[in-house]
């Protein structure tokens, strides 16, 4: 243990840092032994070259990442707030295994804002066109073009189940969520099967025109405030 404080940018220098704590870090300021305090979790220590301090820093992640994901789950909700931001330009949301304990559900979603503040004025137009076709008869089948305007958006034209032979695989879109200088549009698109007997894709697109405003998250729900059951949701941004 060192029994005085020695020269400035010395071993013997530390004597001279009020306080530690776990976690610190401690580096030569050019003139002393200085102490970087613990940094936020996830982040990583940054040089800035020879003559400059390091810092803790966010991983910028290339111009594909993760944001947020859920292996399982089930309830009346799902819900990801504050998960847009202005680091990316859109972002691609990823469903499988959907199922709702209503016989005549569909999923739909709201966007918030500000935290957990949900927009919830009729000014979602939902757009959606579905064809299908009977397993193993390919002139059974139909088409058909859906508008909605509702104070949601759709992310299917049709009802799903719950049985094992009604579940359905969704990939959404929401683009630039976080510009207040456009309306937020988000596109969909679904596979679902239909009692084991009917393979049954969809698209669709949804705009919200209510105003600019920066969209910092959203919430999945059922109709007929049903569960919804899902596995593998993925959300992943792009700059």
């Amino acid at each position: 243990i060192m029994a005085s404080a020695g020269a400035n940018g010395t071993d013997a220098d530390l004597l001279n840092i009020a306080s530690t704590a776990q976690g610190d870090i401690y580096y030569n300021n050019g003139g002393a032994i200085a102490r970087l305090g613990a940094g936020t979790s996830g982040y990583f220590l940054k040089t800035q070259g020879s003559s400059a301090n390091p810092v803790w820093a966010e991983m910028s992640g290339g111009d594909v990442v993760l944001v947020s994901e859920s292996a399982s789950g089930n309830g009346s909700n799902i819900i990801f707030s504050d998960v847009f931001t202005n680091t990316y330009t859109y972002y691609k949301a990823t469903m499988g295994l959907y199922q709702s304990s209503s016989g005549y559900g569909y999923p739909r979603f709201r966007f918030q804002s500000s935290g957990t503040t949900e927009l919830s004025s009729t000014a979602y137009s939902t757009s959606t066109s579905e064809w299908g076709m009977a397993h193993g008869n390919s002139s059974s089948n139909y088409s058909t073009y859906r508008h909605y305007h509702e104070d949601y958006g759709r992310l299917h034209s049709d009802q799903i189940g719950l049985s094992s032979g009604r579940i359905s695989y969704y990939d959404f879109y929401f683009y630039e969520p976080t510009n207040a200088s456009v309306s937020p549009v988000m596109k969909f698109t679904h596979t679902g099967y239909s009692d084991n007997t009917w393979i049954e894709p969809s698209t669709g697109g949804v705009i919200y025109n209510s105003g600019g405003s920066s969209y910092t998250g959203f919430r999945l729900m059922e109709s007929n405030n049903a569960t919804l059951y899902y596995t593998n949701f993925k959300l992943y941004g792009y700059k």
